[in-house]
């Protein structure tokens, strides 16, 4: 797994036979964040279900400001710290918790994203329950986009205030970009 643009390129990350996580592979990573480009830049980034924390740092390396990682898994947070400290990342914090906690502090530091990356593991419902909490929280900036990875298209449930505005299939996962109507 690389980096694949921006002041990061071409630098390896670990991370990609983290038991229980699916990375997202290059040519995929690469078409999304062409998708994104536009609101890539200073944005402040959420990568909810980081695994290796690759979406978020990828998102540093081509123009955001910030990047929030979070995962429960305590291999994988060590990952993340390694590429962090791998790459020279100084603008990204690191957290070892459940997605719901970690939803609910930065709710309490009111803190807003303008890109929230949600790739949770596919059999559970926590896509739905985590674009939920993030409405309910006001954790979404008011230009801000929700990025969501499923197996299938219809597994990105979300309220009537959101809406996608992109989605594509790669293989056996779909990707949706969605934002507020």
């Amino acid at each position: 797994m690389k980096i694949i643009s921006g002041k990061y390129k071409g630098r390896n990350l670990e991370g990609f036979d983290i038991v229980g996580t699916r990375p997202t592979m290059d040519r995929v990573k690469e078409s999304l964040f062409a998708m994104i480009q536009t609101w890539l830049l200073d944005a402040v980034v959420l990568d909810l279900f980081a695994g290796s924390g690759n979406l978020g740092l990828e998102a540093l390396s081509q123009g955001a400001n910030y990047a929030f990682l979070v995962d429960k898994n305590r291999k994988a947070y060590r990952v993340i710290q390694n590429n962090i400290r791998n790459l020279g990342v100084s603008d990204a914090s690191v957290y070892c918790m459940d997605y719901q906690n970690a939803l609910k502090e930065f709710s309490l530091k009111e803190v807003t994203f303008d890109i929230i990356f949600l790739d949770p593991p596919y059999q559970t419902d926590f896509i739905e329950k985590s674009i939920s909490d993030i409405m309910d929280f006001h954790l979404l900036s008011s230009n801000g986009i929700i990025v969501a990875e499923s197996d299938q298209l219809e597994k990105i449930t979300y309220p009537s205030t959101l809406e996608i505005v992109k989605s594509k299939k790669y293989g056996d996962k779909w990707v949706a970009i969605l934002r507020r109507v």
